[in-house]
């Protein structure tokens, strides 16, 4: 088939709140080249800074969305796209008082083992 039609993406599991909902990627194609996942970050969410060993795009189509780089807070807005570089130090969290909902896409793909979390 020269195509794949996702109509079920993987809800991956959360303890923080935090909708994710991967289209490709390791979980729910199998792919290990990009992963592609449509994502809502509650108000007050955020994760731990992490240093990744993939490229990380994301675009916001609604709220807003803090990204800590470097020692600078960039603050993307709906409309907005960043990508973040493997290799760098950053964090993301949502510390407005409405939702967050975005995409992001990973070039490879997302990996458990490749973002490099650091304990909080």
């Amino acid at each position: 088939m020269p195509y794949q039609l996702q109509v079920n993406p993987f809800v991956v599991p959360t303890t923080d709140g935090k909708l994710i909902e991967e289209h490709a990627g390791h979980a729910s194609t199998g792919d290990r080249h990009i992963s592609i996942a449509h994502m809502i970050a509650p108000p007050g969410w955020s994760e731990p800074f992490q240093t990744p060993e993939f490229d990380e795009y994301t675009l916001v189509s609604r709220g807003k969305k803090m990204i800590e780089v470097d020692g600078e807070q960039i603050i993307l807005q709906a409309g907005q796209s960043v990508c973040i570089r493997k290799g760098t130090r950053v964090r993301y969290s949502n510390p407005f008082d409405e939702e967050c909902n975005y995409w992001s896409v990973c070039l490879p793909a997302f990996s458990i083992d490749a973002v490099n979390r650091e304990p909080q």
